[in-house]
């Protein structure tokens, strides 16, 4: 019962929020060079506490219509929160390397859309189950309260299918971490010299990013190496029980929140952005979108069009990777309450 009462406190918090910025006139980045104005500020706020108001709505006996009029917020609010969490890949990039935060508000933006869509989820789910007879704990129908102690089944790795399929989803990083390394290394690549990149990123980065470029390696390439550990992990059955290697942790039980909760909050942005790069780099290059200007180190369009379409392979297959592993993972470790699985063995 923690959520809808956790997703109505959200609401609250995050309309106060909106409209403070909206009255006071702050700007709160959305992308670059871009901010949102003030009306679209005031609609989220209104839809945050639709949002919330349901969320609590939705734990009380009511009508058909009622039931409706909860779900279709729900399914209306959810969609717009989850695009709203597109920048914390990259938000997260630069503060993990000290590069420093572009826009503070954008990055608060950011973590109010991120913790409400989650939220939303949470409740959007046990709602459904509810609404199914089943339990919203569990998902299993069972009698009994909801809050007793609960079963973890075994470790189990991925079916084959879901393995290959999140394999060939990662080959899409190859063209985009390929071109990287060889700038990074001093080679040449897509109009673009080696040590002209190398210069920029080493005078417009700080702390590690800036000790990685000076090495010959792009800390966005080692972001991606951090992503692809974290899909094994979902994998396998070493991100359900703690390995040898990890010392006193050692066979322990993984708490499956702990591999989740990055995927979900990186998988879904990273979909979304690199879907939005595979779907502009063709158009661009086609003269249906305008072309790309040349920026340095880029000297041509056709370069910086190429780069978009890798960069939108390697984002778009490792965040629908991520999705799709994490899918498999909370389906295999989903614990079921004790009282279920005592209903079920007289059966």
């Amino acid at each position: 019962m923690w959520a809808p009462v956790a997703a109505a406190s959200w609401g609250v918090l995050y309309a106060a929020v909106e409209v403070a910025w909206a009255v006071t006139g702050t700007a709160v980045q959305w992308k670059e060079d871009s901010a949102y104005v003030p009306g679209v500020q005031l609609f989220l706020a209104a839809l945050a506490l639709l949002a919330g108001g349901a969320c609590l709505a939705g734990t009380r006996t009511i009508g058909k219509f009622g039931r409706v009029a909860v779900a279709t917020v729900l399914i209306v609010a959810l969609p717009v929160f989850v695009v709203g969490m597109n920048g914390l890949p990259i938000y997260f990039v630069t503060i993990a390397t000290l590069s420093g935060v572009e826009s503070a508000t954008g990055l608060a933006q950011v973590l109010l859309n991120t913790a409400g869509a989650a939220l939303l989820f949470l409740v959007g789910l046990s709602y459904r189950r509810r609404l199914r007879g089943d339990c919203p704990r569990c998902g299993r129908p069972h009698a009994g309260a909801a809050d007793g102690p609960l079963a973890h089944p075994a470790a189990s790795r991925a079916p084959r299918r879901t393995r290959v399929a999140v394999y060939l989803l990662m080959c899409g990083l190859l063209p985009w971490a390929g071109t990287k390394t060889i700038w990074t290394l001093g080679g040449d690549a897509l109009g673009v010299a080696g040590d002209d990149w190398r210069r920029m990123a080493v005078v417009g980065a700080s702390g590690p990013a800036k000790a990685t470029a000076s090495a010959g390696i792009d800390v966005t390439v080692l972001a991606a190496a951090v992503g692809i550990f974290l899909l094994m992990g979902l994998l396998y059955v070493w991100g359900q029980v703690f390995p040898r290697w990890t010392l006193f942790l050692s066979g322990r039980r993984v708490p499956r929140l702990l591999p989740l909760i990055p995927a979900w909050l990186t998988g879904i942005p990273l979909a979304m952005y690199g879907t939005v790069l595979l779907i502009m780099a063709p158009l661009m290059g086609a003269g249906v979108l305008p072309r790309a200007k040349p920026d340095p180190p880029f000297t041509t369009s056709s370069g910086i069009t190429w780069f978009a379409e890798f960069g939108g392979l390697a984002f778009a297959g490792l965040g629908i990777g991520l999705i799709v592993a994490a899918r498999s993972y909370a389906a295999r470790t989903r614990p079921v309450c004790a009282s279920a699985t005592a209903t079920e063995r007289p059966k």
